[in-house]
């Protein structure tokens, strides 16, 4: 397995954001994506996405093998909810590993959920996804979405060695459709794409990212049923 960088890593809260001012919109507006509705939201935030954000991801899906489609599972992130998803994993490796150094413990939490300060989540700018068929039956992509460290047994890396050849050419085939769109993958988990924030910044070598915290619209200008 390659060597990887991970989210707690100095040199990802290093780079510089030059904010874009881009809009979040709501995915389920265009009605061209499959969105599941594992992630939602009494206010619809899960579905919400920077506009380049969504564009790539349409773009993506028009570079899927014929029968195939994108499943959004969830988008932005409000900063209070990243914290707490953040500081309750970071408190269950606490209790896990005692004894272990402050800081291993979090970047060991950064694997699974970025530190909030710099989440591409709450940027708008990340999106959490799978493959699907027409009817949105889920393709074997070796584990569950969001199946952390742990539960999988680091089958949740991206190029994680042990996994079923369907699971293989799946993670490939969602890869190279996103990548092709101009996004990037968090390795630790192959379900997490993002285009903008630092985390894009440092992979793709741009000065800076395009995306900082976002805040949503109020509700009132929401589309209906979001």
């Amino acid at each position: 397995m390659n060597e990887i960088i991970l989210m707690a890593d100095p040199k990802v809260s290093a780079i510089a954001v030059h904010e874009r001012g881009e809009p979040l919109v709501d995915v389920r507006e265009a009605g061209l994506l499959l969105v599941d509705p594992r992630k939602a939201d009494d206010a619809g935030s899960y579905a919400l996405l920077r506009e380049g954000v969504l564009q790539r991801l349409l773009h993506a899906q028009e570079l899927l093998p014929d029968g195939l489609r994108l499943l959004f599972v969830e988008g932005y992130r409000p900063p209070a909810l990243q914290r707490r998803h953040f500081d309750e994993y970071l408190a269950g490796l606490r209790a896990e590993r005692p004894g272990l150094p402050e800081a291993e413990l979090y970047a060991l939490a950064s694997r699974y959920v970025s530190p909030p300060e710099i989440a591409p989540h709450s940027a708008g700018a990340a999106v959490d996804l799978t493959l699907a068929e027409e009817d949105g039956t889920e393709l074997d992509l070796g584990t569950r979405v969001n199946a952390d460290p742990e539960e999988s047994a680091g089958a949740c890396y991206t190029d994680a060695p042990h996994m079923g050849p369907a699971a293989r050419a799946n993670r490939e085939t969602l890869g190279a459709a996103l990548g092709a769109a101009g996004l990037v993958n968090y390795p630790t988990e192959w379900w997490h794409w993002s285009y903008g924030d630092r985390y894009w910044a440092l992979a793709t070598g741009s000065p800076t990212a395009l995306y900082g915290p976002a805040s949503p619209p109020p509700l009132s200008r929401r589309p209906a049923g979001a």
